[in-house]
């Protein structure tokens, strides 16, 4: 009934947007939080674990000072990694699909970071009292084994994850930079004409306040008029309606590559907006 909401400004497209140098910035800074937190969380929290499931249960008896040491360490390290990677949610740009590179950026720090910080830990885990049996003479089963090389498999199932990310990072970018380097060839060598809306629906979905629509637009070209259908988001007093006009930029070579914005000189934009507003109560 209320729709849904999306965080994010609507795209732009002919505003060159390019997050790589925000995201390195906010990168090696997160990723080195990362690191701090997988550090201090394999060895104040993991191994303390592991040696009590191995053989040992007085690990927090009056020998855990250090242990405790680098928990409130940990506390700190994340805290201050998860705020950082908050903030290279957004460095992707305000946008749907930049917050959706600012995420994968996000998770590739952490991955990263965690994967370097618990390799690096790898030699200073406590080794247990006895290898292969619990004490006094209990033999290991095969999740003990696993968590034995705990050390290992960490680093390495973190270092596996952030490989997947920069794959998928490097897809979105690249994904990203041809759709924004067409939209911006467009916008600068298209043909820019006025389109007649002839039909027009709600999506139910509103971006940071704004609605977006679905919109079949009619508009001339050299070969005659040519009717396409493409989405806009636009404030509530532009909204397009049946009848109204609106800007399309399109490519003489491919006319169904369009831009479409709000005509501001069209008065009939926005006079129907019982039809999508959401209701008050």
């Amino acid at each position: 009934m209320f729709g849904t909401f999306e965080f994010g400004l609507p795209d732009d497209p002919r505003r060159t947007r390019r997050p790589g140098l925000r995201l390195w910035l906010l990168g090696v800074p997160t990723t080195l939080a990362w690191a701090a937190a997988g550090w201090s969380g394999a060895l104040g929290l993991l191994d303390g674990f592991r040696l009590m499931s191995l053989n040992r249960v007085d690990t927090w008896g009056p020998d855990a000072g250090p242990a405790v040491s680098l928990v409130l360490f940990f506390s700190v390290s994340i805290t201050v990694a998860s705020s950082l990677g908050f903030a290279m949610l957004w460095g992707g740009g305000m946008s749907l699909r930049g917050m959706g590179v600012g995420f994968r950026a996000s998770s590739l720090a952490a991955s990263l970071g965690i994967a370097l910080g618990t390799g690096a830990a790898i030699p200073s885990w406590t080794p247990p009292e006895s290898v292969g049996k619990r004490l006094p003479s209990e033999p290991w089963t095969e999740v003990d084994w696993i968590i034995y090389y705990e050390p290992y498999l960490v680093p390495a199932v973190a270092g596996v994850t952030a490989l997947v990310m920069i794959m998928v990072l490097g897809r979105a970018f690249v994904t990203k930079a041809e759709a924004d380097d067409r939209a911006q060839a467009l916008a600068q060598t298209g043909r820019q004409v006025i389109g007649h809306v002839i039909g027009v629906e709600f999506t139910n979905v509103w971006v940071m306040g704004n609605p977006r629509f679905t919109v079949q637009v009619r508009f001339p070209t050299d070969a005659g008029e040519r009717t396409v259908v493409a989405t806009m988001i636009t404030p509530p007093l532009q909204a397009p309606a049946r009848g109204s006009t609106v800007k399309v930029t399109y490519d003489p070579r491919d006319p169904d590559s369009v831009l479409i914005d709000p005509d501001p000189a069209d008065r009939a934009a926005g006079g129907n907006l019982g039809a999508f507003l959401p209701p008050l109560f």
